[in-house]
């Protein structure tokens, strides 16, 4: 049996991806962009439900890798870790618990801890309705009713003109519905939308008569006055 090797993206190449995606373009057309199947773009968009996660940055409070270099330079020439700290003006604290919790004065290495730090920060940032659970179930029946995120982010609006703790953008509604590690909504009420995709497309990709508007001084089929001169013409047809 035959096993399909793994794809793997880039930074570059995923953030281009995004792009792509936010520009409107299929799977099909980004996958021949990479000369790769679409079905190994689908696994990178699904995992954030087709919305484009921020980009992340470096917390200033948090060590920096030139730091931590400094660390490991202090460490080797037997300096103590209150030293360290006064060097970096940093608390000891904060240089004994790197050091401890990367592997001690033997085996710190700065390259290797500050990944590590890098990869431990990865968490899914609490939104409003991860802690308002009265909202959360709002939300919840006003979309098992047919209402679009658009009609509940209005209504809450009209409702609670006056407290903005009980109220809620639609964007955030489609970021829980798709982004399913905030944990707030669930997967099932997708169903509930009117559109019925397992992820959330960009807007460029559902504009509809792109092709009209590229028609100088085009009629769109549906105005009362084409349709009268249709239905003129249809009548001396058959009278003729």
């Amino acid at each position: 049996m035959k096993y399909r090797t793994r794809t793997f993206y880039t930074g570059k190449q995923k953030s281009e991806m995004w792009d792509r995606w936010q520009r409107g373009e299929s799977m099909s057309s980004i996958g021949r962009h990479f000369n790769r199947a679409s079905s190994s773009i689908f696994p990178h968009l699904a995992q954030f439900g087709g919305i484009r996660p921020p980009q992340r940055r470096r917390s200033q409070y948090a060590l920096s890798l030139m730091e931590r270099e400094e660390i490991s330079r202090g460490l080797v020439a037997q300096q103590s870790l209150r030293s360290i700290a006064q060097g970096l003006n940093r608390s000891p604290s904060t240089i004994s618990r790197e050091v401890r919790r990367n592997g001690g004065r033997q085996t710190y290495r700065a390259a290797r801890s500050d990944q590590r730090a890098w990869d431990c920060a990865v968490r899914p940032k609490l939104c409003k309705l991860s802690f308002n659970d009265p909202l959360c179930h709002l939300i919840a029946r006003k979309l098992r009713r047919k209402w679009s995120p658009q009609q509940i982010a209005g209504w809450l609006k009209r409702k609670h003109p006056d407290q903005e703790e009980s109220r809620v953008s639609h964007e955030m509604i489609y970021r829980s519905l798709y982004v399913q590690t905030r944990g707030v909504l669930k997967k099932e009420l997708q169903e509930c939308l009117r559109s019925p995709r397992a992820i959330r497309r960009s807007r460029h990709a559902t504009q509809k008569g792109l092709k009209l508007r590229k028609i100088k001084d085009a009629i769109p089929i549906s105005e009362p006055l084409l349709r009268s001169k249709i239905g003129l013409s249809q009548a001396t047809g058959k009278a003729t």
